[in-house]
């Protein structure tokens, strides 16, 4: 397992973080087995786990809490990540990035994780209602506290990026540490401004759905038939429809991406859990299991570096910047979903 600095924190992780995600109701319910899958990571040497508080309405975050208690006085070994922002249960004012819900979530986190701090806490989604500097502000509290030792975002665009470290320095607040956005072979978005501005300054960058939503985890081909009723395309049948044309495009990369994992004597996800360590913005890419078999399959590319003809090939195949697919699929900005953000009153639509 290699290693890597997180961005200027001083903190080293390794190059694989253990995504939980699918631990708890939507992936793995088995606690005892999600536990012994996180255990075996350690065992390989991943340092770095992370989790959120809306995986599994907060069944992840205990689960990765019992792992940590087993772990008998090696907590200090474990770099924990955690976020916040989605709606948590019933009820107004449970969900966002406001200084009032932030420190609730963060001691909800603390108890379900059984640990006195966190050291990576992420801001999961931006938040148009809550002025970045509010959020920037109680983070910056809560390092002081003792309770995270670090903090960044996720999924956030490059502008809100570059806003938060402007607010930062003009307020004497402390910035975000790091990025995480979505990022895989089938969706390279993220190379247009994101991982350059993350670059620019000094962020440290994990990347989740390296598998592109399961579509180069090896299962997926040209002349298969999907199964709707399990796993990704269970949660977002869009996604795997193929009767819609840009899902197939995505089967046809797959395939031209065997041919390049073949040459080298590799799988597609080992090919496609390399790619995004390539990228000289990238820390740490994000592996999220749900079996011990999955995990077994992910940590035998490990090693895997890809050369410059490997990558020319690549870029053949899927151009630097291009998105096959929409990674995100939770979350949309309001500047999209909500008609009045793109709108103008019709009163003044016609106004000099």
């Amino acid at each position: 397992m290699r290693y890597r600095n997180l961005g200027g924190t001083g903190i080293e992780v390794s190059a694989y973080c253990l995504g939980t995600m699918m631990f708890g109701a939507i992936g793995n319910p088995d606690h005892d087995d999600c536990v012994r899958i996180i255990h075996a990571a350690l065992d390989q040497g991943i340092n770095f786990v992370d989790t959120a508080d809306m995986y599994s309405a907060g069944e992840s975050e205990t689960i990765v809490g019992k792992a940590l208690k087993a772990l008998k006085g090696r907590r200090d070994d474990v770099v924990l990540a955690s976020k916040v922002h989605f709606q948590m249960g019933e009820g107004r004012n449970r969900s966002g990035n406001s200084r009032r819900w932030i420190t609730r979530a963060v001691e909800d986190s603390l108890r379900r994780l059984d640990t006195d701090w966190i050291d990576l806490y992420q801001v999961h989604r931006p938040d148009p209602s809550t002025d970045i500097e509010e959020t920037l502000s109680v983070l910056g509290d809560l390092v002081r506290a003792g309770k995270i030792r670090a903090f960044g975002c996720s999924t956030f665009p490059a502008e809100q990026i570059a806003e938060a470290h402007h607010v930062a320095e003009r307020r004497a607040l402390p910035r975000p540490r790091t990025e995480q956005p979505p990022y895989s072979i089938l969706a390279r978005g993220v190379e247009r401004d994101v991982l350059p501005v993350a670059r620019r300054y000094g962020m440290g960058v994990l990347t989740w759905s390296p598998l592109a939503s399961g579509f180069l985890s090896g299962r997926h081909r040209l002349g298969r038939a999907i199964d709707m009723t399990t796993g990704r395309a269970a949660l977002h049948p869009a996604r795997f429809d193929l009767s819609i044309p840009g899902n197939v495009a995505k089967l046809e990369a797959v395939e031209r991406l065997a041919e390049v994992a073949d040459g080298i004597g590799r799988t597609v996800p080992e090919l496609a859990l390399a790619f995004p360590l390539a990228h000289p913005a990238v820390t740490s890419v994000i592996i999220g299991p749900r079996t011990a078999e999955q995990l077994g399959a992910a940590l035998k590319g490990a090693d895997l570096v890809l050369d410059d003809g490997v990558l020319d090939r690549i870029d053949e195949i899927v151009p630097p910047g291009t998105n096959l697919y929409h990674p995100d699929g939770v979350w949309q900005p309001l500047s999209l979903t909500d008609p009045a953000q793109r709108r103008r009153p019709l009163a003044d639509r016609s106004a000099g």
